[in-house]
């Protein structure tokens, strides 16, 4: 494509973006399904555009009042990341000279806003959780997430898929957390890649690969993943099951759990049962109250903990949606608490570092549901054989499962657990 066209067609699909009634995501799959003939580069260029002027939003947007014409041609510009000569051919004289001003400015000479591109009620809710660390958090939300897998144990050892990947020549170490996680750099074809195909591994970032070492099923056990998704966490529960007993895949989307059917095959799980419920009151939920062994709440939330992978949340969240959540959270946990029998345990996580979403839950639930016995992140995840598990966790003795992306290397992710009281 001429790059004249190429910035057009990127500035278009900024323009759809920032109307934010759609995931960003969603909306580029949009636009390349209703653009076929766009190729390979292109759809990579026009992406990481996109992606690119969500995550510098308020900087691009102040550099971008100096210049002129459509501000979305402006903003494709800003966030071009290719050739700096091929973007030029492309450009006007004086937008080159803009551009050229632009590259000059150092984040010294910008605002603060405009150094850590969040929103400032956002801004605000981090700088009173990390304190002094906000300017190293803020960078992290920046950055792009590596690539973590799962290794799938009923298959493979770590050791045996990790000298496997690096022998194919990617650059793939242990993670530092997760007895079963292993990092990969950049962007990866996985479809073309023997382990994944032969499902020996599984895309699942390592603090999400916490959350099963957390609730810890066994064999035989009767376990729900309540909010199950796509299915990362239940393919992750169902190995630690060594695919037995019966473990329950419930999503109120049911497009969300034909997702897992491929993962599914791949995996060699049996055990595993998707159900589509209406709500999280929903008559098949009501039939299990009081059998289940173990249950996982892996509740929805602002996602606020994973804005390297999905930056157009901070701009698509509000206080009001994250009030919302919050009131859904607290019903859905309420919910998930009936399926437990006597001695069970229950584990409520999410990908939100805002304590309206997480310890204010938790406190509302433990206040109202006595019979329920917090038990210590920390003490459970050394049991676990984590390394360093203090480090992993907040709250007195350990209480909270706490990770920050500065801190771990790792999305935000928090989640308490507690044993239902004989």
């Amino acid at each position: 494509m001429h790059p004249k066209a190429l910035l057009d067609e990127i500035a278009s699909l900024i323009e759809k973006v920032f109307k934010f009634d759609h995931p960003a995501d969603a909306v580029v799959a949009r636009h390349f399904r209703e653009n076929k003939s766009l190729g390979p580069r292109e759809r990579a260029t026009l992406s990481d555009t996109v992606f690119a002027v969500l995550r510098e939003r308020l900087r691009f947007e102040s550099l971008a009042r100096s210049g002129s014409g459509s501000k979305w041609r402006r903003l494709a510009i800003l966030g071009f990341p290719g050739d700096r000569d091929f973007l030029k051919s492309a450009l006007t004289e004086p937008e080159k000279t803009w551009l050229d001003a632009c590259d000059k400015v150092t984040d010294a000479d910008l605002m603060a806003p405009h150094r850590h591109n969040l929103p400032e009620w956002l801004a605000a809710a981090l700088r009173e959780q990390v304190g002094g660390e906000f300017d190293a958090l803020a960078a992290s939300l920046n950055q792009h997430a590596p690539l973590d897998l799962r290794v799938n144990a009923m298959k493979k050892k770590r050791e045996a898929v990790l000298a496997e990947l690096q022998a194919a020549g990617l650059p793939a170490q242990a993670t530092p957390y997760s007895p079963l996680g292993i990092r990969l750099q950049g962007k990866p074809n996985l479809s073309k890649l023997p382990a994944f195909i032969s499902g020996e591994v599984e895309v699942q970032d390592e603090g999400s690969q916490l959350l099963a070492l957390l609730l810890a099923p066994k064999r035989g056990e009767m376990v729900a993943d309540f909010c199950a998704g796509a299915g990362g966490k239940t393919l992750a529960l169902g190995a630690a099951m060594k695919n037995t007993g019966r473990l329950y895949a419930f999503d109120t989307s049911g497009h969300r759990l034909e997702a897992i059917k491929p993962r599914l095959a791949r995996s060699g799980l049996s055990n595993v049962h998707p159900v589509a419920i209406a709500h999280e009151r929903d008559e098949r939920i009501k039939r299990l109250a009081g059998k289940l062994d173990r249950v996982l709440v892996d509740a929805p939330c602002s996602g606020l903990g994973t804005l390297r992978r999905s930056p157009d949340l901070k701009w698509r969240q509000t206080p009001e949606t994250v009030a919302a959540l919050a009131e859904l959270q607290q019903r859905i946990l309420t919910s998930a608490a009936r399926l437990l029998k006597p001695g069970g345990r229950l584990v409520y996580a999410t990908c939100s570092p805002l304590p309206q979403e997480d310890e204010a839950v938790v406190a509302a639930f433990s206040a109202a549901h006595l019979d329920f016995q917090p038990l210590s992140v920390a003490q459970l995840l050394a049991e676990a054989h984590v390394d360093q598990a203090p480090a992993l966790s907040s709250g007195e003795d350990g209480r909270f499962l706490r990770l920050w992306p500065h801190r771990h290397g790792t999305d935000g992710f928090f989640a308490a657990v507690w044993q239902k009281k004989p």
